[in-house]
């Protein structure tokens, strides 16, 4: 759907986070390494709402706290501590962190507060064990170029990263802590970017000063977008969690059409003065049915629930996204209490082997009329009151138009779902247990005057792989920090780096192979031994396919595999020993069976010595 975006007032702002690439963790000193052991033991909280700074509970927390749900951490020997559990004050932050953010500030081109105070944000949906995430302010009123234009960064925090879920099913929820703790920058951009591509533009352009800092990490997970969205008939929603840049704009897209059409569900329901009702345990009706979805709760003793929408005939079922309906919003909502879904008046009750008798009953006891919908919820009694509550809510809401929602993007499609309603300033407070951070303006001012552009970056990678297309590649590129690493950690030439880190990488992550796992570590071992003649330089290929995790995995991979490189005369050796009718079979002989072992030049070189070319 084409839209005028500047007649619809459209709004939009973004909010990058980034895991930063440091040895230790924000507030306390627990690695930030990857965690491959078993956990040592679990701990199950439940979590609650408590009024923030300003005395009130805020309306996002309040509502996941109303669920009532239990968590499930999973605690690690060398990535987790009390400080992660909340059973032991923080320590004071990361230096390596808070210079890493300043770096980053200074590249944006933003102020630093004179003091830069601690704060605790409240989070209640189980990503945090202690129920608030450490937060900062480390700069502000920045700005970014992207293009032609410009953009206010108002702006930037350093602060925790949450626990990584691992499952959750209904009111019960797994997380790791090992990702925990992690320092994560946030960079904030003003709500006036015009259009879904200049979101992206914009998107890209900050995560790339990002990986120029050298100090991010690299992988899935490791950068999130999310995008703040309004239209003048609509209100701001925050659609969190966009791993993949190339569907920004298709998402916020879509976002658009599902405000225009919220907002043109409003109009039509106000001009036809709709209402919604309170709910009827109508589970009477229901005693004997057939319908498998309701029968089913009645054998748990539940119960059934339902609500006159007055007027709502024919739009809960109307379509707002593909696929998407105003049913499926409220349906969305009712979920969260812990129920699959909701039935509602729109649909074919045929499909739930719902009888006319029980059809016409539900009719009498809800006073429905002719253009009147409604809600069933069947559940354990408190869940239906529960999921009815929310529904109902999302119901009243579609009355004044787009209510402010927080959203998910939904994997491999451009469409979002429900999370909570959107979080606002009550759930900030002040972290009592961290002195103010008095940073030193001076270094920061020196940060400022030789921070380099990444054109000027750009030129002198292209002067050091020697290749422009690689060295464009390698600014855009995850890699980039890697291909740092290397430079300065092995003496193998700049444009085999490059070529490796871009083009095979690519190659074999196209393969399916977790190539973004092999620490710098490993590679850092796996170059060495090819610079030191130890391997050839298909057996670098052949170590990348088997993702290594540290210097000693490299070394046990070349023996297990039979990677040692053979040289001199062990490869004069092999010549004799495979020597053809003519050269050229010779070197086919070798190739085909020792491909791995021998550098294609100094095969060359054996064979015409010994043939006498």
């Amino acid at each position: 759907m084409q839209f005028n975006y500047k007649e619809l007032g459209f709004k939009c702002g973004l909010e990058i986070h980034q895991r930063l690439d440091t040895s230790t963790k924000l507030f306390c000193r627990c690695s930030t390494g990857q965690e491959t052991a078993e956990p040592i033991m679990s701990v199950e909280r439940y979590q609650r709402a408590v009024a923030g700074e300003t005395g009130h509970v805020d309306r996002s927390t309040s509502f996941e706290s109303g669920r009532k749900r239990e968590f499930k951490y999973r605690v690690f020997r060398n990535t987790t501590c009390l400080v992660d559990m909340d059973e032991e004050p923080p320590h004071h932050a990361s230096q390596e962190a808070l210079e890493t953010a300043l770096r980053i500030a200074a590249y944006l081109d933003a102020s630093v507060p004179d003091e830069i105070e601690p704060m605790r944000k409240e989070v209640v949906d189980g990503s945090n064990p202690s129920a608030f995430q450490r937060s900062m302010m480390i700069g502000y009123g920045g700005m970014l170029k992207f293009g032609k234009g410009s953009i206010e960064i108002p702006s930037i925090f350093l602060e925790e990263e949450s626990s990584g879920i691992e499952d959750a099913k209904g009111e019960f929820a797994v997380y790791r802590t090992d990702r925990l703790g992690i320092p994560l920058i946030e960079v904030d951009t003003s709500p006036a970017i015009s259009n879904p591509k200049e979101a992206k533009e914009i998107a890209m352009q900050i995560g790339l000063l990002l990986r120029l800092s050298g100090k991010v990490q690299r992988g899935i997970g490791s950068i999130r977008q999310d995008v703040n969205v309004s239209i003048k008939r609509g209100t701001r929603v925050e659609v969190k969690g966009l791993q993949e840049l190339d569907r920004m704009d298709a998402i916020i897209e879509k976002e658009v059409e599902r405000q225009v059409n919220l907002a043109d569900i409003a109009d039509e329901l106000r001009e036809k003065k709709a209402s919604v009702g309170s709910p009827i345990d109508i589970t009477k009706i229901f005693k004997g049915t057939q319908s498998q979805i309701i029968g089913n709760e009645l054998k748990k003793n539940g119960v059934v629930l339902g609500t006159r929408l007055a007027k709502f005939k024919g739009v809960v079922g109307r379509e707002i996204n593909e696929g998407k309906r105003l049913g499926t919003e409220i349906s969305d909502y009712a979920k969260k209490a812990g129920v699959k879904g909701i039935i509602h008046g729109d649909e074919s009750m045929e499909k739930y082997s719902i009888s006319g008798h029980e059809l016409k009953e539900l009719e009498k006891e809800l006073k429905l009329s002719n253009d009147d919908s409604f809600i069933l919820i069947a559940a354990e009694r408190s869940v239906a009151e529960k999921a009815m509550e929310y529904a109902l809510l999302r119901a009243e809401l579609s009355l004044q138009g787009v209510p402010p929602e927080t959203r998910a993007a939904e994997p491999n499609s451009d469409t979002t779902r429900f999370m909570r309603p959107l979080p606002g300033g009550s759930r900030m407070y002040p972290e009592t247990d961290i002195l103010p951070i008095n940073p030193d303006k001076d270094a920061y001012a020196r940060m400022v005057k030789n921070k380099l552009s990444a054109e000027e970056i750009r030129k002198d990678l292209e002067a050091d792989i020697g290749n422009r297309q690689l060295a464009e590649q390698m600014l855009w590129s995850y890699t980039y920090q890697s291909y740092l690493f290397l430079r300065e950690n092995t003496t193998v030439q700049p444009n085999l780096i490059a070529s490796i880190l871009l083009e095979k990488f690519t190659e074999l992550r196209r393969k399916g192979i977790a190539i973004d796992e092999i620490s710098n570590e490993a590679l850092q071992s796996i170059f060495d031994n090819y610079s030191k003649s130890r391997i050839t330089k298909l057996g670098i290929e052949e170590l990348l396919k088997l993702v290594p995790k540290s210097k000693a995995e490299v070394s046990g991979y070349i023996k297990e595999k039979s990677l040692s490189r053979l040289s001199g005369k062990e490869v004069e050796k092999l010549v004799r020993d495979n020597k053809g009718q003519s050269a050229e079979e010779t070197r086919d002989r070798i190739m085909t069976k020792h491909r791995l072992n021998v550098d294609g030049a100094e095969l060359n070189i054996a064979i015409r010595k010994i043939f006498g070319e």
